[in-house]
């Protein structure tokens, strides 16, 4: 601005350019420094047409005004007065506002601030308050004198102190734990609680809400702080810094004796220790042994004679590992049960955590959404406790948000413009600040002096940038609901019309894969239907379902188009081959092996396949090969939809599709499709009434075989029915079109001939032994056919190969051009025939 001196103004602009960092206020009552910066020029333009004077050109040393030096000497005043050996930018705002009429107070009025900037400078008063009496805290003692706590402000942190700068999260909905706590902390011996919970109940929040007590001087249930509590610290040990670094011998032991001193000498510490069970065997060679001092052996003299307090906090398995197996140290430490909350009592702590996530992330939560994130957690991640996996649900739905909203304002903006084209003024920007902060550092400030002028003039160039009104994010259920799938693969969101349409359309995509059983197919889509429409118990299992029939009419093979339809991919069938558990303690293989045991740590094949893919099909083929034990452990999955590990962990089987294939009854089903004519065409009516005579026949097998505890759980009962010959031509089609696959990545067509399909089927349709033998009917006489012509040169890129029966009954293989074939998709081919056309039909 061409000033011969630094002014007050120029103070003003200095504080308000560093907000938010300085936290001095200027920011909250709407100042900004585009808005100093034009009142400041308007103010010198004045100065210079009352004094006649003209621009300048600026000095390389400008000095300070007579009203700057006023401010920086009552700023001095204003620190001594408070016991400040420094000048902190509250000193100078309080200064700014009590020295007489300068420049800087004529800005701020210009400003528009009408009541004398009283919010500002009670602001620079509360945080130069809280600086002195964290200072204070930390010299002043029970007994008043002061003493040094050099250990302590290492390796701890003082929660009281983070407390007062509001750097933690409310704690709510604990009054009754930190009320036990406080209880514990007043007896005369052992008075030191271990807060015992499973991880993510909230057990350092307790600590914290001590700390966030003893500075409000209340407890959490609004009753008055206890007079011994007052003046206390509560400090948290942080074990990793502790430890880091201890590689001579004893060097960790005197990091805790020094520790222990300090404590004792203050008489105002409360030490919490986090993960407290790590404490018993560090500073051992190892947990096991050695010949290094466990260091748990250090605290436990102080701890039973009351010169330390402590608040432990540790898992219930960790508890019972470490903690229990040294009666000595257990018996000093008084246990406090932190209970994961419920339902209700988790979301009243997510209403007062809104608040804090809003701030961060600059959105608002719809009531509905922190409901979401309580109930949508507690029913699809099981594997982890409330309220922590309800507040990282809020938290990635409030970051989803914002990006969104963010890449969303970034199209707006660019107009079309290449995203590097908009970022590359602001990278221009960042690396002038990086090289104006290295020259201060060197020591180069005519150099910063020139890069801070760029700085400005960059500064003004990109608030000149067109930018829409500030939107506010608003985190819905929808986005709650799209991170819970992200997490999980579980489709929770709510249905969009696609959805509708792909269950109306599912019946007739099963049948077209899963060949003459329309009944199986009815029974799984109503199934889906109903999970999908959220009307399915959610205790329990998507759905349970028994496919009886016998071998090769479909029952594997309609799972498999379930898993690739409903579920997106083939992979999320999780198979298991009930014959390899016949034996009494193969059961194990399922949950782990029992502790003791090879491979205790590796979990079990099925609790750990679901806790990877909680959303899958679980297929149990052939169930009445499993052993009897086996049962007992269906029964809990079926009706709880829950199966507890050999390690203890819960895995959930609510988002599975259970189904058990068994070839009980295949005799009733042969023998009926003999006698009633499953094979043969009849009417529909009559058709229905055989089938439901089998079912019942198979059901009567099923109840002899099965335990009644087992059938009774089930969900679907579906019985299958043999395959006819028309089945089976509809099958071999089917198979075929996977050969017409491969060959067309060869650019290879393929016609197979009305002959040749009959042969197929003869071959490879048996009544006992269903659709199976098929498959190998094409390999032999189709594929291996195929590959004898492409490796003798017959075939080439280009072409379509016609395979027909000769007079011998032997499968030939013909070239034709694609030119001159002509595709009839309803007229069947016989041999005679082709051999007198000139053109060649294909069946595509």
């Amino acid at each position: 601005m061409h000033a011969s001196e630094v002014s007050t103004e120029f103070l003003l602009m200095g504080l308000i350019s560093e907000e938010p960092a300085s936290k001095t206020g200027f920011y909250n009552s709407g100042i900004t420094i585009d808005r100093a910066r034009t009142a400041v020029e308007a103010l010198q333009e004045r100065s210079r047409q009352a004094d006649g004077s003209s621009l300048s050109s600026p000095a390389p040393e400008l000095p300070f005004s007579r009203d700057a030096k006023r401010v920086f000497e009552t700023a001095a005043e204003e620190a001594r007065k408070l016991g400040h050996n420094y000048i902190s930018p509250e000193h100078v705002v309080l200064a700014l506002f009590s020295v007489g009429n300068v420049g800087a107070k004529q800005v701020i009025e210009k400003l528009g601030l009408t009541d004398g900037g009283k919010a500002i400078k009670d602001n620079a008063r509360e945080r130069l308050k809280g600086e002195g009496e964290v200072k204070e805290q930390r010299k002043k003692t029970v007994s008043g004198k002061e003493v040094t706590t050099k250990a302590l402000d290492e390796f701890c942190r003082d929660l009281c102190e983070q407390a007062r700068k509001k750097g933690m999260d409310p704690v709510i909905g604990r009054d009754k734990e930190v009320a036990r706590v406080v209880q514990v902390l007043a007896r005369k011996r052992k008075n030191n609680p271990v807060l015992l919970g499973e991880p993510g109940v909230g057990k350092t929040a307790i600590a914290e809400g001590l700390a966030r007590a003893i500075v409000s001087g209340s407890l959490p249930d609004g009753s008055a702080l206890p007079a011994f509590l007052e003046g206390k610290r509560v400090m948290a040990l942080d074990l990793g810094l502790l430890i880091a670094g201890a590689k001579e011998r004893g060097e960790l032991e005197s990091r805790v004796t020094n520790i222990i001193a300090e404590i004792r000498a203050a008489g105002n510490i409360v030490l919490m220790i986090d993960e407290v069970h790590m404490l018993v065997g560090a500073g051992s060679v190892s947990r096991s042994g050695g010949s290094g001092l466990d260091i748990s052996n250090l605290l436990k003299p102080p701890l039973a004679r009351g010169e330390l307090q402590c608040i432990g906090a540790t898992t219930l398995d960790d508890h019972r590992k470490y903690i229990e197996r040294d009666a000595a140290l257990e018996r000093r430490f008084q246990p406090v049960h932190v209970a994961e909350p419920t339902v209700t009592e988790a979301l009243q702590i997510l209403h007062g955590l809104q608040d804090s996530y809003e701030k961060h992330h600059h959105c608002l939560y719809t009531p509905d959404a922190v409901e979401a994130a309580v109930t949508l957690s507690a029913r699809y991640i099981a594997d982890r406790q409330l309220p922590d996996k309800a507040i990282d649900l809020l938290d990635e739905a409030g970051s989803r948000a914002r990006i969104a909203a963010h890449v969303a304002r970034r199209d707006a903006l660019s107009g079309g413009r290449p995203v590097a084209d908009i970022v590359a003024p602001w990278l221009e920007l960042q690396q002038v600040l990086e090289a104006k902060d290295e020259a201060i550092k060197e020591g180069l400030f005519e150099e910063a002096g020139l890069l801070r002028e760029r700085e400005v003039d960059m500064k003004v160039r990109l608030s000149g940038l067109p930018e829409e009104a500030p939107t506010v994010v608003t985190v819905t259920t929808a986005d709650v609901e799209a991170v819970v799938s992200a997490w999980t693969g579980i489709p929770v969101q709510r249905m969009t019309q696609d959805d509708r349409e792909r269950l109306s359309r599912m019946e007739p995509a099963l049948k077209e894969k899963v060949i003459g059983q329309a009944d199986a197919v009815g029974a799984v889509a109503r199934a889906m239907r109903r999970a999908r429409s959220g009307l399915k118990d959610p205790a329990r299992p998507i759905a349970a379902m028994l496919f009886a029939g016998p071998t090769g009419v479909g029952k594997t093979e309609l799972t498999k188009v379930l898993a690739d339809q409903y579920f997106g991919d083939e992979a999320a069938m999780i198979r298991l081959d009930m014959s390899e558990y016949m034996e009494r303690h193969t059961v194990a293989k399922l949950i782990g092996a029992p502790p003791g045991y090879v491979g205790y740590s590796e979990g079990g094949k099925l609790t750990e396949a679901v806790r990877r893919r909680p959303f899958s099909v679980v297929l149990m083929d052939e169930i009445e090969k499993a052993h009897p034990d086996v049962f007992n452990i269906l029964l809990q999955i079926l009706e709880d939809g829950r199966l507890s590990d050999s390690s203890g962990r819960v895995v959930s089987f609510k988002n599975t599709l259970i189904v058990m294939t068994s070839n009980v009854g295949s005799s009733v089903i042969a023998k009926g499709g003999g006698q009633l004519g499953f094979a043969l065409p009849s009417e529909d009516g009559a058709e229905a009434d055989r089938y439901a005579r089998i079912r019942t026949l198979v059901l009567e097998e099923l109840k002899a075989y099965f335990r009644p505890e087992l059938l009774n759980r089930l969900d679907e009962i579906v019985v299958f029915k043999q395959l006819s010959t028309r089945d089976a031509r509809t099958i071999a089609e089917l198979l075929l079109n996977e050969t017409r696959q491969r060959m067309a990545t060869r650019g290879i067509g393929l016609q197979v001939t009305a002959p040749l399909m009959r042969l197929i089927c003869q071959e490879g349709y048996n009544q006992e032994y269903g659709a199976r033998p098929l498959r190998r009917a094409i390999t032999r006489l189709v594929d291996d056919a195929l590959s004898d012509a492409i490796l003798g040169g017959q075939l080439a890129e280009g072409d379509v190969a016609c395979m027909d029966v000769d007079a011998a009954g032997a499968v030939t293989v013909s070239a034709a051009q694609p030119g001159d074939v002509r595709i009839l998709k309803s007229e069947i081919v016989d041999s005679s025939l082709l051999k007198k056309r000139a053109d060649i039909i294909i069946n595509a």
